[in-house]
This record gives structure tokens, C-alpha cells and sequence, in this order.
């Protein structure tokens, strides 16, 4: 099983670790801090002996990458994982802002069913099934959003079962949801956001979501 350091520590930049098994061009890991696509968050980007993790995938309680076909490494070498840092970080603010847009909208709004969400670098969108236009209450849900970034609010993040890796975040009053994602310290390091509603079908709508600071003050 690969050791997730970045539940542990997700403001991790650097690794040493050794390999556990390699298959060709994939091998896994005794530890890692890069973050394999899962909940609609993308896979992080960095390197694992100087060489470009190309994909990276959950398998069980492991995390394969993939590297250069060519990295000639071997079970029990000692390796070097370096973590694209400015990527991951405006994927954990995106993917909070996210995560506030879709508790608001569920409290605002208790009938709405999400039906598909993704994490970008550069940009988030949440999906849902709703028969009427979003566009009404996007100045509501930009306000209780920006209120809850302005009040800084410590973010939990924790094992609700360890044994099977089932993680969650809260926000002490306001929310506990079920999340394996990697999460921020505080809301206020989600900074400015601006929210957009798309229309992608009949009975369906979607919120996009970016951010308007390269890092929160």
C-alpha cells in the first residue's frame, strides 16, 4: 500500500521514498505527495528521480505512475519525488472553491442533484440536474461564498475510516462532507473567486468557477 503524504502534509514539496514494484514504464511507490486523479481533481504534476511522472492512477490503496519508459529503475531504489508546487496549490483552491459553491448551492437550493464535477489548474465546474437557469441565484451564492473565504475558517481534514481510506473535510457548523481530495488550511486561502453559469444542456446546468488572484492576501 502507498503511504499518501499528501493527506498527511499537503503543502509538501519534496519526497524521498524508495520504489515498491516497477512494470515497464510503471512502478509504485513506499510513500508519495503527488495526488492521483480521483473526485474529479487532476493528477498533480512532478517528477520521481528527476524523470516526469506522465500519469498517475489509483489501483487499490496504490498509486501507479507512469514514467518515461526508459527510467531504468528498480524495486528498492531510493528516489526523489519533486511536487509542481504552483499547480497543486491552484488545484486545492479551485477544487475548495468547488467544494463551497456545491454546499451553498445545496443549501440554497435542497433539490439539486450534482451530476459531474472537474478540477483544473486554471479552472473548476460543478454539474447539475436543474430545470430552471442557475443565473438568478449566482449574486447570493458569490456573497455567501466570499463571506466564508473573508472569515478564514479552519478546515479539518481526517480519516473518517482509515482502514479503507475514506477521508472527509469540515468546516466546524457549516459542513462535513465525504472528500479524498487534498484541502487547504483555510477558507481564506481560496482568495477572490468569480463564479459563471453555462448552459450544457437541457434540464442541466453548470457552474464554472476561476480564480482572480494568482494567491490569496
Amino acid at each position: 500500500m502507498t503511504r499518501k503524504l499528501f493527506w498527511d502534509d499537503p503543502y509538501l514539496c519534496t519526497l524521498d521514498t524508495t520504489v515498491a514494484s516497477v512494470a515497464g514504464a510503471e512502478l509504485t511507490l513506499a510513500a508519495t505527495i503527488l495526488y492521483a486523479e480521483s473526485g474529479g481533481q487532476e493528477s498533480d504534476h512532478g517528477s520521481i528521480a528527476g524523470w516526469p511522472v506522465l500519469a498517475a492512477r489509483k489501483q487499490g490503496q496504490d498509486i501507479v505512475y507512469t514514467l518515461p519508459s526508459q527510467h531504468g529503475l528498480q524495486p528498492g531504489a531510493a528516489v526523489t519525488l519533486q511536487l509542481d508546487w504552483p499547480r497543486r496549490y491552484r488545484l486545492m483552491r479551485l477544487h475548495f472553491a468547488a467544494e463551497l459553491v456545491l454546499e451553498t448551492i445545496y443549501q440554497t437550493l435542497p433539490d439539486v442533484e450534482k451530476i459531474g464535477a472537474h478540477i483544473a489548474e486554471h479552472k473548476a465546474r460543478i454539474d447539475f440536474a436543474l430545470p430552471q437557469a442557475i443565473t438568478p441565484h449566482l449574486p447570493a451564492l458569490q456573497a455567501r461564498i466570499d463571506a466564508l473565504v473573508a472569515a478564514k475558517l479552519a478546515i479539518t481534514s481526517a480519516f473518517s475510516d482509515a482502514a479503507s481510506g475514506r477521508r472527509y473535510w469540515e468546516l466546524p457548523g457549516i459542513a462535513r462532507v465525504p472528500c479524498g481530495g487534498t484541502h487547504l488550511r483555510h477558507s481564506g486561502e481560496v482568495g477572490r473567486i468569480a463564479l459563471k453559469r453555462k448552459n450544457v444542456g437541457r434540464g442541466k446546468e453548470r457552474v464554472e468557477i476561476t480564480l482572480l488572484d494568482d494567491a490569496p492576501a
